[in-house]
């Protein structure tokens, strides 16, 4: 069972992961073979891009839209991290955030997750627990550990208004705060079954607007000019005082 917060320490490792630590060990270990030592980390490297690629598609058969989101926000959330020279340690944790930032939806009610109409306060509550169930399952994995703190934390504001512990401004792991960025923009831009997705420019404009509020502005920016980039007949993007709330649960 999803253990509901990181405080709550117990729990069995899954299969998956006792194999994977079972190969970290074994690199580990005392070898008189140093060919042996590289194939059992190309084993392990192998053994971690497959658990990924299946929870992935676990969040494929969950929700659709969710699987593809995720693969296009990863590509999004790496380009920004290299502008910022982010290590290549570091950038591999993002890219495993990124990828499965909802996995943690998959404890959420179908009912909720695809409601057409607003969210009611007591399911916007269930909701919002996805990023601590995300936590709760990549943490077990080895290797993942990292990276399960930026699921964890990829729904906290900049302002300290986001959630699950109300963390603001540096406070807010760098690979957390670049995934918020880039998950609303998809976000915004796809289509749901309660919404049309937003033209890019709006959602610019919008990610703007809430820049030093909801989101980190540097990263915004980064963002941003990588976006413009990709889409030139973006020329000019004005973000106007007060054009839009800040993303509510259910749209991201």
């Amino acid at each position: 069972m999803l253990r509901e917060s990181p405080v709550d320490e117990r729990g069995e490792v899954s299969a998956v992961a006792a194999l994977l630590r079972g190969s970290r060990d074994a690199i580990r270990a005392p070898s008189p073979e140093p060919l042996r030592v590289k194939e059992l980390d190309e084993q392990l490297r192998q053994m971690r891009a497959a658990t990924v690629c299946a929870l992935n598609q676990m969040l494929d058969l969950k929700d659709l839209n969710t699987g593809v989101h995720s693969t296009r926000l990863a590509e999004w959330a790496m380009r920004v991290a290299e502008q910022l020279g982010v290590a290549e340690h570091d950038l591999r944790d993002i890219e495993v955030a990124a990828i499965l930032h909802d996995i943690g939806k998959v404890g959420v009610p179908d009912s909720i997750l695809n409601k057409p109409g607003k969210l009611t306060p007591e399911e916007r509550a269930v909701i919002e627990k996805h990023s601590e169930y995300g936590w709760a399952i990549l943490r077990l994995i080895p290797g993942f550990e990292r990276a399960s703190l930026l699921v964890l934390h990829h729904h906290e504001r900049t302002d300290g208004k986001g959630y699950p512990a109300r963390l603001k401004g540096e406070e807010i792991p760098l690979g957390a705060r670049i995934v918020s960025v880039v998950d609303a923009f998809d976000a915004m831009v796809s289509n749901r079954s309660y919404r049309q997705g937003l033209p890019a420019e709006e959602a610019m404009r919008r990610l703007r607007a809430d820049s030093g509020t909801q989101f980190d502005a540097t990263i915004v920016e980064r963002f941003v000019q990588l976006a413009v980039q990709e889409l030139p007949e973006i020329s000019q993007i004005v973000a106007p005082a007060g054009l839009a709330a800040p993303l509510s649960p259910e749209q991201t």
